[in-house]
């Protein structure tokens, strides 16, 4: 039996809205599948260790039989999967190219051609609840990934949806859209959604999870292509790309190169072209969110090379560092997620390992940094001032989805742009609910010696405010201008107000751009 598709999925909408009903009724969802399995064989099953999934999963209940089908990978009686597929049945989920079945009786073998899985996540438009179709992983096959192999639904992947900014669209570009998982939380909120792949597998695999998500055919359009060749000369107000963004030795004959993650660039190339042309197809006011790599040279900072990319686009930029891996941590994570290993294949893993580590020495690469890459063509009604440029490193906890956040974060920028200080000073300002405030005192003391204002949500920013700052937060209400407590805090402290202005605006500004301040 074949064990993967060579050709896309047939996507036939009677027998996929079939296959829906099925699932839907045997509970094959997120939580119906650890209710079956508990949660040590759940967690197990995270690490990729199947044993107790498949001891969890030996009776009759029909989750048990698409478990061990579509997630585990092993062979099952045709007549358990049937039981499970009650309306397609096991006829229909061939067709479909979901499955291979050894014969016609009951009792002969029956073997998944794909991983099909249920997904739920949540973004900034709310919960989503979807069944996901992608190749099937080294724990199926028990072998490596062959290198067109389509991926599934990563932690990667939900970063992203949970970091896009999920206004309303006209148009939306999925930049490498792989399984569609990025179209399909796009197609929530746009007009129109392209996808485009260099895969014509992984196109197949995104139009029938289309279908079986219900998106409505007009909304997605798939495009064969790389990078943004498929979409030259066009505009799209949010572009969002989960790119082939890892860094792969080029030079070494025996490092195997993977559709899915491995762009076919040398270094960070990949990640530096998309950051300086992705603006040639943002309309005015559009966003690009996208996931990357970045090299860390010696003797360069990381957010000098990443900066001198948003400075060649043109673009508004903010780029938030969440991980910094040196280079043999990074090798080891993707030598073994093509599934190779060291007890597996102990010369290929060697090889594999040095040749990883000898493209980056050649490079002076010491370490490999990854974030979440924001870009924007400003509006035409704010073009003309001072451009976002913003690299921070993160890698503490943050609430997500994020994308509220930055699409917060962006607005704010805008509104600040259009306001020089004297229009800052007329405002009112208003500290919304997430956010608290801590004072350090010695003990006697009456003033505190240090004062935090702590965010609760989105990236969970902590900044030490002084008594100007601190006693201006305090005052806003909404009732004030930001000018009338200012000039109040001047008389207080019995400093001119207009040192006060100077000394609390900047920061004002910045707690406004984070959201620790709020327009009233």
């Amino acid at each position: 039996m074949d064990a993967a598709p060579t050709e896309p999925l047939t996507a036939d909408p009677a027998l996929v809205d079939a296959l829906r009903a099925d699932l839907s009724a045997a509970g094959f969802t997120v939580p119906g599948v650890e209710d079956l399995l508990g949660p040590v064989a759940a967690a197990a099953l995270h690490r990729e260790e199947p044993v107790p999934a498949l001891l969890a999963t030996r009776g009759e209940d029909p989750r048990a039989a698409l478990v061990r089908t579509f997630v585990l990978g092993v062979p099952v009686p045709a007549g358990d999967l049937a039981r499970a597929l009650p309306t397609l049945g096991v006829a229909g989920a061939e067709r479909l190219g979901l499955v291979a079945a050894a014969g016609a009786g009951g009792e002969d073998d029956v073997r998944a051609r794909v991983d099909l899985r249920p997904y739920e996540a949540e973004d900034a438009a709310g919960p989503v609840d979807w069944w996901v179709a992608s190749d099937l992983g080294e724990l199926a096959t028990g072998g490596a990934l062959r290198t067109d192999h389509v991926l599934g639904v990563g932690g990667a992947s939900t970063t992203l949806a949970q970091v896009t900014v999920r206004e309303p669209s006209g148009r939306t570009l999925d930049l490498g859209t792989g399984c569609g998982i990025q179209a399909l939380h796009a197609a929530r909120h746009s007009e129109v959604v392209v996808g485009t792949d260099i895969s014509a597998r992984a196109l197949g695999f995104a139009r029938f999870n289309a279908v079986l998500a219900g998106i409505a055919p007009r909304t997605l359009d798939l495009r064969l292509g790389s990078m943004l060749e498929p979409v030259a000369g066009e505009a799209f107000d949010l572009v969002v790309s989960n790119p082939p963004f890892v860094i792969t030795p080029r030079a070494a004959a025996d490092v195997p190169t993977y559709e899915y993650r491995d762009g076919g660039r040398t270094g960070d190339a990949i990640v530096s072209d998309l950051v300086t042309s992705v603006g040639s197809v943002l309309a005015p006011g559009g966003v690009a969110q996208l996931l990357g790599n970045w090299e860390v040279r010696r003797g360069e900072s990381w957010d000098e090379r990443v900066g001198a990319w948003l400075d060649a686009s043109g673009l508004d930029g903010w780029v938030v560092q969440r991980e910094l891996q040196d280079p043999a941590q990074y090798a080891e994570t993707w030598i073994r997620d093509g599934g190779t290993t060291p007890d597996r294949d102990p010369a290929a893993w060697r090889a594999r390992y040095a040749a990883w580590l000898a493209d980056f020495a050649s490079r002076d690469v010491e370490g490999i940094g990854f974030g979440i890459v924001v870009l924007r063509r400003p509006a035409d009604d704010v073009a003309g001032g001072p451009r976002l440029r913003r690299l921070e490193e993160v890698t503490g906890t943050v609430r997500q989805p994020l994308g509220p956040a930055i699409g917060a974060s962006l607005a704010a920028h805008d509104w600040l742009r259009r306001r020089d200080d004297a229009a800052l000073a007329a405002e009112r300002l208003v500290v919304p609910g997430d956010v608290t405030e801590e004072r350090y005192l010695r003990p006697g003391d009456v003033d505190p010696q240090i004062v935090l204002l702590r965010q609760g949500g989105g990236f969970g920013r902590t900044v030490q405010a002084g008594t100007a700052l601190a006693g201006l937060v305090g005052a806003c209400d909404g009732e004030l201008t930001v000018g009338q407590i200012v000039g109040a805090l001047g008389a207080l402290l019995g400093v001119d107000a207009a040192a006060v202005a100077a000394d609390v605006l900047p920061e004002i500004r910045g707690l406004v751009q984070d959201g620790l301040l709020l327009p009233a």
